[in-house]
């Protein structure tokens, strides 16, 4: 099974924020954080995927995902660069 990190970028009017997180279907993810059924601090706001990554064990994924969630200057060169690495493998 595929395993994919995506990071989220909100597109709601006031603060932009952005999210990272993991999963085996980015598409019914996003659908979920949109719907507010996402991640608590997902909910309110709307979003675009602006960054996915493909993996192929959940142990990668999740491990790349702690990385990226706490590399501050690579999310925000990826905030910056929205076409940075949006690949679909």
């Amino acid at each position: 099974m595929a395993f994919y990190v995506y990071m989220l970028k909100s597109v709601s009017p006031g603060k932009i924020k952005s999210y990272v997180g993991y999963t085996n279907n980015v598409n019914n993810r996003l659908l979920k954080h949109n719907s507010n059924k996402g991640a608590k601090s997902t909910k309110g706001y709307k979003w675009i995927v602006i960054y996915k990554r493909y993996f192929k064990t959940k142990n990668e994924a999740m491990s790349y995902e702690y990385k990226l969630k706490n590399d501050k200057k690579k999310r925000k060169n990826i905030m910056k660069n929205e076409n940075f690495n949006i690949t679909t493998l």
